[in-house]
């Protein structure tokens, strides 16, 4: 039982125990039985922190039913690891080293000492920002729902929108409240805070600290800090712009509001199209340039060590940057004035190159499952799934039987990376120690 098994087969387990649990009568509105792919694509997106729903979340499920896809979406948003980890040090256990290369492995960690450590950090810093979010929330619902339900629906929306989920109790998403600034700064700023990573905020606070205490570090900030945050801000600033400027002439989604809400709602898709599945506009109504631009930036997603899903923006970096040494003639890979290991160049190359595969294979499958359907609305459907963003144009519920299972098979890549799925089928690498010859070949 190498490391990728036992975290691919964790995913599963968590998957089985919540479709178990959403099969039960008493999961459901209705009083009745679940129906077994309801329960199974549910379970998924939960778990998979995804968000795409065949079902009304908020109507469809009882308070148990609600739960229960709440704490999926904690645990699959902290990672397996992360959630055994921290219960095993609950149960008073140390950590072997079994564990200790689990979470290294599943945190994209360099080292293995401080585990327990990272986890509990992991925990405390998700319970402030979730926290946070909640009474930051709780004023705005309380007031629309009454105190009770407004509570839940601020721990729900909180957690879901930290863990980068996109679960909404309201039947249209965040919609009825497009042109609320706070609901839409809360969420949007509680969406970036988790897909931008543990680490980058740890660094953060901890430069934070020494500024405060007066000292001075020579080195600043690491280079993944620096690439994840820039990536981010020109992310964020370009999906703004276009959103606006594309979708501002449409009646059906930004052409209605005054220009202070064009802008609040382009940006609050900007935030969710690279992470979590809310939507403050109709998705289906838009553009086809602007469902390319959402598919280009939930291909790329969110940050390493985060709740989001996608090739992550160090890799889209790191390729970029090599596009541009290959451009200048040069053999070594630089960003920041740092070179960049070939072994991070090639796992870059390899996420990219699997991610895309698994994307056509899936929207190849959806298209050959519903052929009604239309092409840039299936390919949007497949990026989601594989991004673990959530975000849909409407079809997911009028999907087969087929392409939902497919749908869910992509969640589940998505959501423990390709690189790690391959691992954990083909077994760890073995080095070899054989060099073969160098031939030069035509490229381009």
């Amino acid at each position: 039982m190498t490391v990728p098994r036992t975290i691919c087969l964790g995913f599963l387990v968590l998957i089985s125990v919540g479709t178990m649990l959403l099969l039960l009568p008493f999961a459901t509105a209705s009083g009745e039985w679940n129906d077994p792919l309801v329960a199974l694509f549910t379970a998924t997106s939960a778990v998979c922190v995804t968000g795409l729903i065949v079902v009304d979340t908020g109507s469809y499920f009882s308070p148990f039913g609600e739960a229960v896809i709440l704490t999926l979406i904690q645990v699959g948003g902290l990672g397996y690891m992360t959630a055994n980890t921290f219960l095993v040090l609950l149960l008073g256990r140390r950590l072997g080293l079994k564990e200790r290369l689990a979470i290294q492995q599943s945190m994209d960690n360099t080292a293995l000492a401080g585990g327990k450590s990272l986890v509990l950090s992991i925990i405390a810093m998700t319970m402030v920002f979730e926290l946070t979010g909640l009474f930051c929330l709780y004023p705005v619902f309380s007031q629309d729902y009454g105190s009770g339900y407004g509570l839940w629906l601020s721990v729900f929306h909180s957690i879901s929108a930290f863990n980068n989920a996109g679960f909404s109790l309201f039947e249209d998403s965040i919609v009825r409240y497009a042109l609320n600034p706070w609901v839409n700064l809360v969420i949007t700023l509680l969406v970036i805070m988790g897909g931008i990573g543990y680490q980058v905020i740890m660094e953060f606070l901890t430069w934070l600290r020494n500024r405060l205490a007066g000292n001075r570090c020579r080195n600043l900030f690491s280079l993944n800090f620096k690439i994840v945050t820039s990536t981010t801000v020109v992310l964020l600033v370009l999906g703004t712009l276009a959103f606006f400027v594309i979708e501002y002439p449409n009646p059906l989604t930004l052409g209605a509001a005054d220009p202070q809400h064009k802008l609040l709602m382009a940006w609050f898709q900007s935030v969710i199209a690279r992470t979590a599945g809310f939507n403050t506009i109709d998705i289906g109504a838009m553009g086809n340039a602007s469902l390319f631009i959402m598919i280009a930036l939930m291909f790329i997603g969110a940050s390493p060590g985060s709740t989001g899903g996608g090739i992550k923006t160090t890799t889209i970096r790191i390729l970029l940057a090599a596009t541009r040494m290959a451009l200048q003639g040069k053999e070594q890979v630089l960003c920041f004035r740092r070179q960049i290991p070939v072994s991070r160049v090639l796992k870059a190359i390899a996420v990219v190159v699997g991610s895309g595969l698994v994307v056509v294979s899936a929207t190849a499958l959806i298209s050959i499952s519903n052929p009604n359907l239309s092409f840039i609305k299936v390919f949007f459907e497949a990026v989601s799934a594989f991004a673990t963003v959530g975000l849909s144009t409407g079809i997911t519920a009028d999907l087969s039987d087929f392409g939902k299972y497919i749908v869910i098979f992509t969640m589940y890549l998505g959501r423990v990376g390709v690189l790690l799925f391959m691992g954990a089928l083909l077994g760890d690498p073995k080095p070899s120690a054989i060099q073969y010859p160098e031939e030069e070949l035509l490229i381009g």
